[in-house]
């Protein structure tokens, strides 16, 4: 039972997000409820949110301002309220549309399943979307990182996601391997936990056709679908198949396949156009390492998306430079890739970069684009000064180590400090 009835109050200045028929419309002063989330979480998100009002500052000179609307989740709502997620931060997210937040502890094994999950599937958040890219001076261990430059569009309900499973030895498992065996003659050792993986046409076709319309509107060159049809025929190449009939149906005049290209146009895509191709999951991780450039936008099933963006962050700085968003058809969450750190927690000196660049994605997705460039491009600034965190001092030579806040006045010096 919740220690205390939860009334959360917005505050008093600001407007709501709207949704309209033709898109969000966003006022000059949208409120934006931020989940601080657990261990580093209050730190990064504290960073973040100073760097992003600077951001905002300077390009729009007081004309907008974001109405930062504190709601609780995690730990911390547990101990106060007797929720992990509460209904009301729910509620609030659902009512304001956009948000951010900070990373919360996901136990492994045991324990409660993840908030990051719930709160996907509880809004529909169904696309994971993870941009990946080089800033200059990140260390890396590839010889050429700035050859990395991918979307990676991860279906954020299914698949694993789903979360439907039976421990070994539960009536529920020992029931279902029951049914395999007397119905359809497959065969399961007796002392398996067992997992369902289901992926729609429904979930598939939607994450596509997201990947599809950003390729387009960010005049990207092609949209690779992962997945591992080869051997799941019917989850995995169902996804690969729904894949290529969104875009043969739905962007037809805008897409062409790879077949097409190479019978057609000898292999030369014609301008204004996106290239649909497709790629097995194990495959991918190679082709990321050996010939990154030839790939922009990814579509991926849920965990082949997970273990691909990690590996991608690991190119170019690591995952506590990867900042994810998670977005439905309206609603739209954002947030670090990395988890929370407990063990940092309080001391002020993890790096707030991922916080910063979810930030920039949230600029982004408000329209805001001059805020975002001039955001990431004051995160560039800094980093190549080298005045970085302990992450990032350990392995860049010569660099000056510094703490959370002190990196986030630095990039809000960068900030004002740019040419307008």
């Amino acid at each position: 039972m919740p220690s205390e009835r939860l009334v959360l109050r917005p505050p008093e200045r600001g407007h709501k997000i709207l949704i309209a028929e033709a898109g969000l419309r966003i006022p000059d002063d949208p409120i934006i409820p931020v989940i601080e989330g657990d261990g580093i979480g209050p730190e990064v998100v504290h960073a973040a949110a100073r760097a992003i009002d600077a951001a905002i500052a300077d390009t729009f000179g007081g004309r907008r301002k974001i109405a930062w609307y504190p709601v609780p989740a995690g730990e911390k709502a547990m101990f106060q309220y007797g929720e992990l997620l509460p209904q009301a931060t729910l509620a609030a997210i659902r009512e304001y549309v956009v948000a951010i937040k900070g990373p919360m502890t996901t136990p492994v094994g045991g324990g409660f399943r993840s908030l990051n999950v719930a709160l996907r599937k509880t809004l529909d958040l169904y696309a994971n979307v993870r941009p990946v890219y080089w800033i200059p001076g990140m260390p890396s261990p590839v010889t050429h990182p700035e050859r990395l430059d991918v979307v990676i569009f991860r279906e954020g309900t299914e698949d694993v996601y789903a979360g439907i499973e039976w421990e070994e030895g539960s009536p529920e498992a020992i029931r279902m391997i029951e049914i395999l065996e007397k119905e359809f003659q497959t065969q399961v050792r007796p002392d398996s936990g067992i997992g369902v993986k289901p992926i729609s046409e429904t979930g598939s076709k939607r994450l596509v056709r997201k990947a599809i319309r950003y390729a387009i509107r960010n005049r990207r060159r092609s949209v690779t679908l992962v997945h591992k049809g080869n051997i799941m025929k019917y989850t995995e190449g169902a996804f690969r198949a729904w894949g290529y009939e969104v875009a043969q149906d739905e962007f037809g005049d805008r897409t062409i396949p790879w077949e097409d290209a190479v019978r057609k146009y000898d292999g030369k895509v014609p301008a204004d156009t996106i290239l649909i191709k497709d790629v097995i999951a194990d495959n991918m991780f190679q082709q990321l390492l050996l010939r990154p450039e030839e790939y922009d936008v990814l579509a991926t099933t849920n965990l082949n998306g997970d273990y691909l963006s990690d590996a991608a962050a690991a190119q170019i700085g690591g995952l506590g430079v990867a900042a994810g968003g998670n977005m439905g058809d309206a609603h739209a969450v954002f947030e670090p890739v990395h988890g929370s750190a407990p063990k940092y927690a309080g001391m002020d000196k993890v790096n707030p970069t991922a916080e910063m660049l979810a930030g920039v994605m949230m600029l982004e997705y408000l329209g805001w684009q001059d805020a975002a460039v001039r955001l990431r491009d004051a995160v560039r600034k800094v980093v190549a000064s080298k005045v970085v965190t302990y992450d990032l001092a350990r392995q860049m030579p010569g660099s000056k180590e510094v703490s959370t806040s002190v990196f986030a006045q630095a990039v809000v010096e960068a900030i004002h400090g740019a040419p307008r």
